[in-house]
């Protein structure tokens, strides 16, 4: 049995989530399905983390073992590219399988990833073509006091403020290393980048930084937020669609060696 990394991208709105969930169609059971009927043999695969419903990834990991034959005609690297090619065939258009590459045996999706980074994008402009890649806003935020906000979560590790209520987790804490909006074209886009995000994390601190753009909340109002340590004081938690996971880092992840 050899442990195998799938690096590939979704448009998450036809699913509900990554994670496999009984009768409900998501995008783990959607590769694990085809991977199955490809190599005629029962596969599992393990995600780097769990999006939403909705949500979109541009960069993500999964791994999974193979029972894969020796053959003398080919190379690992050949199958591994056939393999490819023939998933992104089998598979709907709103995936995509970008390599499958061999990893050591204790190789883990998950728990080896050291950082993440998730963009949510907005604009106050009806933009006909992304549909479902943007999240519609009806004032014009202010960039400089959201960047100025931006800064004042990167000075905190304890993100309850933001936290989905209930969740079974056994910290809070996230060691952010940036935080940061940017109007591109017709949107305002928030970057952000942690070791760990909490559920709903990304789209509650979005919406809480937008209530500052408005002029809703002050920065000192921000702090209080998070210092309070309370789900129902922060902002509303944006919807989905406008949300990408666009980076996963490895620390040995270099031409597949991992």
């Amino acid at each position: 049995m050899s442990r195998f990394f799938i690096h590939l991208a979704y448009n998450g709105t036809n699913y509900c989530g990554w994670q496999t969930q009984p009768g409900l169609p998501t995008v783990q059971q959607t590769i694990e399905e085809a991977l199955s009927t490809l190599l005629r043999q029962k596969i599992a695969i393990v995600g780097c983390g769990r999006t939403d419903t909705g949500v979109h990834a541009s960069d993500f990991y999964a791994h999974f073992d193979w029972a894969i034959e020796a053959s003398a005609e080919e190379t690992l690297v050949q199958q591994c590219t056939q393999l490819t090619f023939k998933l992104n065939s089998y598979l709907p258009t709103d995936l995509r399988i970008y390599d499958i590459f061999s990893v050591k045996s204790n190789a883990h999706a998950r728990f080896d990833a050291v950082a993440r980074t998730y963009q949510y994008h907005v604009s106050d402009k009806r933009l006909p073509f992304n549909l479902g890649l943007y999240s519609r806003i009806y004032f014009q935020p202010d960039l400089g006091l959201m960047n100025a906000a931006a800064k004042v979560l990167m000075e905190y590790e304890d993100f309850t403020s933001f936290a989905k209520l209930h969740t079974q987790v056994k910290t809070n804490i996230c060691h952010l290393s940036e935080a940061h909006w940017d109007r591109v074209g017709e949107e305002w886009v928030f970057t952000i980048r942690s070791n760990r995000f909490l559920r709903n994390m990304v789209r509650s601190v979005t919406g809480t930084l937008l209530d500052v753009g408005r002029g809703k909340l002050t920065i000192e109002g921000l702090r209080e937020i998070i210092e309070r340590k309370d789900r129902c004081a922060a902002g509303v938690s944006m919807p989905p669609q406008g949300l990408f996971l666009t980076k996963v880092e490895y620390p040995d992840l270099v031409n597949g060696d991992l």
